[in-house]
Formats: C-alpha cells, sequence, structure tokens
C-alpha cells in the first residue's frame, strides 16, 4: 500500500506553504516529518485527510484518489466532547465503531492498553489534562486501524511512561498502516521512526539516518532559509 502525493501546492495569500511537492510514503514503516514550527507539517495533513482543499496537485492512495475515511488524525489540541467522562466517551466511541471490531464491553480493556487509570476513565473529559486527552485521542484513532494515520505532534504532552505505551500501541499496527508522525524535536523523530524526511521551503527532503553525519545534514537543511 502506498499514500502517493505529485505536485502538491498549497498558498495563503502570498504565502507558499507546500510547493510542488512530491513523495511516495509505503505501508509498514513510521515516517518522522520533521520541520521547523510553521514550516507546514499541519497544512500538509490537512491536505491529506481532506480538511483543507489544495491549490493543485494529486494525493492518492494505491493509485486511487486519497479518501478522508481512510486516513485517521491525531491532533495537536485533541478534540474530544468535555461534557462527557473518559468512559462514556469511549463507549460511544465503541459503539458507533462496531463495524471496525470495537465493543462497548471491552471498553476497560482498551484503557488498560494505554495505563489509563480507572478513576480517571470516570471523570469528566474537560477536568483532563491537555496529556490524558491527547492518550485518549490517540486510543481512539489507533483502534480504528485507519490506512493511513497521521500523528501531528502527538507525543510532547505525553509523559515518559505514557509516551512508551503508545509507542508501543503504535508498533502494533504499523504493518498495515502508512503512519505519518510531525515533530520539531529530533529526538523523537529517531527514537520512534524508520524514515526521516523533513518539510523545508514547501518540499519534503529524505534524510539517510544512518550517516555518520546525518544531524548535521537536518540541520543545514533547516536552517537554509
Amino acid at each position: 500500500m502506498q499514500l502517493k502525493i505529485e505536485n502538491l501546492s498549497k498558498s495563503f495569500g502570498e504565502l507558499n506553504v507546500l510547493i510542488d511537492l512530491s513523495y511516495t510514503f509505503e505501508k509498514g514503516k513510521i515516517y518522522a516529518l520533521l520541520g521547523k514550527n510553521g514550516s507546514g507539517k499541519t497544512t500538509l495533513f490537512n491536505c491529506i485527510s481532506e480538511e483543507m482543499p489544495f491549490d493543485k496537485g494529486n494525493i492518492y492512495l494505491n493509485d486511487e484518489a486519497i479518501n478522508h475515511q481512510d486516513v485517521g488524525f491525531v491532533y495537536t489540541i485533541p478534540m474530544l466532547p468535555e461534557f462527557l467522562t473518559g468512559y462514556e466517551f469511549l463507549t460511544f466511541f465503541a459503539d458507533i465503531h462496531q463495524e471496525k471490531g470495537l465493543h462497548r464491553d471491552e471498553v476497560n480493556q482498551y484503557f488498560e492498553r494505554i495505563d489509563f487509570k480507572e478513576d480517571d476513565r470516570h471523570r469528566l473529559i474537560k477536568d483532563y489534562s491537555t496529556g490524558m486527552k491527547n492518550k485518549l485521542q490517540m486510543l481512539c484513532i489507533i483502534l480504528t486501524k485507519p490506512k493511513v494515520l497521521l500523528l501531528d505532534e502527538p507525543l510532547t504532552s505525553l509523559d515518559l511512561i505514557a509516551s512508551m505505551n503508545m509507542k508501543k500501541e503504535l508498533l502494533k499496527i504499523k504493518d498495515d498502516t502508512i503512519m505519518i508522525l510531525s515533530t520539531h524535536i529530533l529526538q523523537i523523530a529517531k527514537d520512534i521512526s524508520d524514515e526521516i524526511v523533513v518539510l523545508n521551503k514547501g518540499k519534503l527532503i529524505d534524510v539517510d539516518e544512518t550517516a555518520e553525519n546525518f544531524e548535521q545534514n537536518i540541520m543545514e537543511i533547516l536552517q537554509d532559509e
């Protein structure tokens, strides 16, 4: 399975964010999308997920136009119904995704996969920390096993244990998923990814992680104004 982007461009007024960008992502790998803040990482994700129209270009999944239903998107700022408890929300989520193999009687098992404390499951989401909201959001998306998984700065708000648990969950679905994780932190990119690509000047650039001076190569790319 391939996610193929061809000649993608997106501008906001006179600001050219994505410029004739082309790249092919493969199933079974975790790609780290590295770039400075404001480089266009979220814009690229919004185009892939069809949440934002692009100016020109094409995005294909297995040679067919991408369908937003094939894409799971973990947002930087979690979007959850804060008037529900975590348990109520995950039960509701399981009910509406039964075709994905989710069951309401397994909700506690789902929470256990990410070490979500039992007391916290029955608190209102509005009282959760950002890290807890992010854990819940990521759990929901991972459970649906999307063909394409976009993670926008997903681990920065998680503590060490939560981050390790989430990495394990990502590795479980890696073989059947095209997974792209954006970050501006090099260490996160190194820790979890199979491939590192840098978004700079509106284009994606491959970086050979096995090269002796690969960190210096990344710095030179990012400093090239």
